[in-house]
């Protein structure tokens, strides 16, 4: 059962979550075409009347970028002052996920994007751990990520998750945990709804964006800080072999935070992750505004 927060931004108002409600008929239900970003609020550990949001310009830059393929004009700085009374109207007491979502809210039944209305709403739940914090088991998927030569992959599209929806189920009922997705060119791109990385050799070694992947947000503040902490760093194609035999796999998002993988198929991984460690306890801090060097990524809203 989930615990959905009282109030939701729905037709340009905030209503009750309950009377947020749209017609079966509407577009975007049936063809997917809609776009969504994902993010995580928290109390302020130090303070309980404030909540913390991570890098929330960058999610609404990416969601006012994404609205751009469902030729939706919707500002970045719109989407932000919408999400901060949002929090501010529900003053959660915990950890939430808040899911902003831009549409095609139109009522015809026409696949296009031309001439017909767009919308967009915001709502929240607690949410705890997504994946466990000790570790997943992962297996290779028989579906393959889109490419970008026929979705628009920059984009966070919300038709793209069937794809996700049937690799995680496939994982879940053969005994996994979650599921890596290669690309169409048989290299490892994500998991179901995540970013991967590997340690090799002392490296952190993750797909770049020529890989079809998302363009994912922890994925990027992870980079950042590994430079930063001086470990070396590399974008490159990674082999379904190479990944298999890595000193360390983990998988990084706004819902899965950093979460390690355990095995992989019939494959064992180390179990010490020091590199991993490293990165997952700076990042906390970060997100928990412990951290003065990154307090710009943290966006404070208080709650009185």
């Amino acid at each position: 059962m989930h615990d959905f927060l009282p109030i939701a931004y729905f037709e340009n108002q905030f209503v009750p979550f309950a009377e947020a409600n749209m017609s079966i008929a509407t577009h975007a239900l049936h063809y997917g075409t809609g776009a969504f970003a994902g993010m995580r609020a928290i109390p302020d550990p130090q303070n309980g009347d404030r909540i913390l949001l991570f890098r929330l310009d960058r999610h609404c830059d990416r969601l006012s970028r994404s609205a751009q393929f469902l030729h939706y004009d919707l500002p970045a700085d719109k989407i932000e002052h919408i999400i901060v009374e949002f929090i501010q109207k529900n003053k959660p007491k915990v950890p939430c996920y808040i899911r902003p979502f831009v549409y095609t809210s139109g009522l015809g039944i026409a696949p296009r994007l031309h001439k017909i209305e767009k919308n967009f709403f915001v709502y929240g739940l607690a949410l705890g751990d997504y994946l466990s914090p000790d570790g997943v088991s992962c297996r290779i998927s028989s579906w393959y990520r889109q490419e970008d030569r026929s979705f628009p992959l920059r984009g966070k599209i919300s038709a793209a998750y069937i794809t996700s929806s049937l690799a995680k189920t496939e994982a879940v009922e053969s005994g996994f945990d979650e599921a890596i997705l290669m690309n169409s060119q048989g290299k490892v791109c994500e998991a179901s709804g995540m970013n991967i990385f590997m340690i090799r050799n002392g490296q952190l070694i993750t797909p770049g964006f020529d890989q079809d992947i998302l363009e994912g947000i922890t994925r990027d503040s992870i980079l950042i800080l590994a430079k930063e902490m001086g470990i070396p760093v590399v974008e490159r194609a990674i082999d379904k072999s190479e990944l298999l035999i890595a000193d360390e796999v983990f998988l990084s998002g706004t819902a899965a935070k950093i979460t390690p993988v355990k095995r992989i198929e019939n494959y064992e991984l180390p179990p010490e992750k020091p590199i991993m460690a490293q990165l997952k306890t700076k990042l906390t801090a970060i997100t928990e505004n412990r951290d003065r060097d990154y307090q710009d990524w943290v966006r404070v809203v208080p709650l009185e």
